[in-house]
């Protein structure tokens, strides 16, 4: 059975449509947990996606941020 992906989905503060970022199951475990933490940063932040790409958010800039399964047919950047 193919594993579950994840994805974590930002919210940007000019509105649009969220940025979606592909991560592996254990990326997923640990920014759930760290989320609230890194809203709160100040400085940008590495988030290595599914495919190993590592992609620079600027949490600063995010107004909320959730970590979710990827739906079928859904389009993440790093999938």
């Amino acid at each position: 059975m193919a594993e579950a992906k994840s994805v974590l989905v930002l919210h940007l503060l000019g509105g649009g449509d969220p940025v979606r970022i592909a991560i592996t199951p254990e990326a997923a475990a640990e920014l759930t947990g760290s989320l609230p933490k890194l809203l709160l940063a100040e400085t940008p932040q590495t988030i290595t996606a599914a495919d190993g790409t590592p992609a620079v958010v600027n949490f600063a800039h995010v107004v909320a941020a959730l970590v979710t399964p990827l739906a079928a047919g859904d389009w993440a950047y790093g999938s």
